[in-house]
Order: C-alpha cells, then structure tokens, then sequence
C-alpha cells in the first residue's frame, strides 16, 4: 500500500517548468515558473529545487528550454544539436556532488544523439524524455518506499537527516518514501528529522511536508540524535543520497556520516533510501565523490542575520560520505541491497 502524498515539486507545465520555491518554505508555499535554460541553471545551483532526485528532473527539463529557446539560432540540424550537446554538459555543472543530475543529462544527451528528426521534433523528443524522468522517479520512489517499509518494525521511530522526501523528488520521496509506505500500513510509525544545519532542511521541509500529510513528526537539533538513541528512543535510521560509489559509499547532505557513526555504535540499523540512478559505478568509492563547497555565509547567517563574529574562518561542505561499513542496506527500486556492496550493486545492474 502507498500514500499519496500532496506534493509535487517540479511539474512540466504548458511548454515549461514550475517548481515549488523551496528557499522560502515554511514561511511562504510558492510556485515559480521557469521558462529559459539559464533560469534553470539558477534555479539548481540556488536550491530553489533541490534534492538528487528532483534536480535530476530540472536538469532534463532544462535542456527543453534550452532546445526552445536555441531552436531559431540555426539553420543547419547539426550545429543545434552540438549546441545543445554543450548546453546539456553545462546543465550537469550546476551542482556537483549529485549523480542524478548528471545521469538525467546524460539521457537526454542521448536522444540528442539519437534522433533523426528535425528541430521540432527533437525538441518533442526531448519533451517526452523529460516527462518520462519525472513521472518515472515517482514510480522508483513508491517502490523504494514499498521494499523499505518491509523492515520498518511496527510502531517504529524512525530518525531521518535533511530532506529525502517528496520535495527532493518527482513527488513521493526516498527515505520519506519509505516513511509514507510504512505509515499507510501503521499509522503508529513516528518520525524524528534532525534540523540539518546549515541550510536546516530537516526543520524547514521535512517537518513541513510530513505535517502536511499528516504524519507525527518530532524535530530535534542535529547534536541530539545520540542521546534519543542512548534512550531507546530511536529504532531506525533512513536517509536519502546524492552520489553512491560501487562500494556502497554514499555521499549525502553534512552530518550523515555523524549520524551514522551514532546509530553503529547504538545498534541501530542505518539505512539509504535511493533510485539506482544515484548509484555512480564508474567510480570504486567514496573517496572520489566531489564535494561541493557552499557559501560561507549559509553558516555566518540565519535568515540573513549574522550569528557569529565577523573575520571567523568558515569552512562550509555541503556533503559528507558514509563508508559502506556503517550501512546495513540500500533501499532502491530493486529491491534492497545488502553487503558485500561491491557485489549487490554489480549484480542489480547486470539485472536492470
């Protein structure tokens, strides 16, 4: 059994993009549309949309408008069909660390490629391909969801970092999809969201979203999650990804990996909740993710307020990995994966 959840976050609509503005939740609930390339771009690296699996989706709708805008700049098939080669390359470096953004551009350079038709019927080419990923991702996410609430013990508080739900992706969610299939089973299911510093994901969208659908939600700091684990008060951990290597490592929003160390030393299964598009084989492991350094000021100020003295150095990663060893399995469309990673993660995708 599924829930349905009541947000969509990034829809193709009329011939463009409209996406939920997530810098501005829970103060404002707003849609803003986005009609160029560029815009997009923006939009990604802004965290206007934000989320491996949902900028995935910008990044395909992205080259769209690019192909529209681009479609009467030539006349010769080919020379638009470089152009917008290039433009897919640089759509993919609006944000580093996250691989489905890089895999959604991929595919749609693929159809680039691929077609024979003139620039119209690229650019509808390129439109379905697009629809394709959103829609796709939707399905991947209940199916996530539905593989992991099979180890969701009944009545469980389960402990979740940032925001891995339906804002993060075509609408349903990763780890927050295992949350809402375990919850339309037993409604007794509970969640604690860490607040996620600096960007205070967890607070400003996760509890959002789970009190908009109805399901107990608890906010705590991102420093008490071992003492609620030293009380018995935790029983699970699930988490999204952003880049996952062939090993198992997994790249994700800071402060995974402390959480993960935590609920190691207390017993406490640890879980990644991700699509197989997430899973980066060409690389052995964690080790080569690249980590994406984020303005100083996301951890000098808070709602543009200063909180600490002026000349303080900052160092402001926005990712963190979690070596495989401290993951006792990842929850994927497929079903879930166990170690030895290197070993589940080739098998899967000899399958897919």
């Amino acid at each position: 059994m599924t829930f349905e959840s009541k947000i969509r976050p990034i829809q193709w609509v009329d011939g463009h993009s409209r996406m939920i503005d997530q810098t501005v939740i829970p103060y404002e609930y707003k849609y803003v549309d986005i009609t160029t390339g560029d815009q997009m771009f923006h939009a990604i690296r802004d965290m206007i949309v934000r989320g491996a699996p949902a900028i995935g989706i910008a990044g395909a709708q992205g080259i769209v408008l690019y192909a529209k805008e681009g479609k009467d700049k030539y006349d010769n098939i080919n020379d638009f069909k470089q152009w917008l080669l290039e433009k897919a390359d640089y759509m993919s470096t609006s944000r580093p660390t996250a691989v489905n953004l890089m895999w959604a551009c991929g595919e749609q350079k693929k159809v680039i490629m691929n077609s024979t038709s003139d620039k119209e019927g690229l650019i509808k080419e390129l439109t379905e391909k697009a629809v394709e990923i959103e829609f796709d991702d939707i399905e991947r996410c209940k199916k996530i969801g539905d593989y992991g609430a099979e180890v969701v013990p009944k009545g469980a508080t389960i402990l979740t970092h940032c925001n891995a739900g339906a804002l993060a992706t075509g609408g349903y969610g990763t780890a927050l999809g295992v949350v809402r299939s375990a919850y339309a089973n037993d409604n007794t299911i509970q969640v604690f969201a860490d607040e996620t510093r600096p960007r205070q994901q967890g607070a400003r969208l996760t509890t959002f979203e789970l009190a908009m659908d109805g399901i107990p939600v608890t906010l705590i700091t991102d420093g008490m999650c071992s003492y609620f684990m030293s009380k018995g008060m935790i029983n699970m951990v699930v988490v999204g990804a952003d880049r996952i290597a062939a090993n198992g490592d997994t790249a994700n929003k800071i402060g995974t990996y402390t959480v993960a160390i935590a609920a190691k030393y207390h017993n406490i299964p640890f879980y990644i909740a991700a699509p197989l598009s997430t899973i980066d084989t060409s690389i052995k492991s964690g080790k080569e993710i690249p980590i994406e350094e984020r303005s100083h000021e996301e951890v000098t100020h808070i709602n543009g307020k200063r909180i600490c003295a002026e000349g303080v150095n900052i160092i402001n990663p926005g990712f963190d990995v979690t070596p495989h060893e401290l993951i006792a399995g990842i929850i994927t469309e497929k079903g879930i994966l166990r170690p030895d990673y290197n070993k589940s993660i080739a098998e899967v995708f000899k399958q897919s």
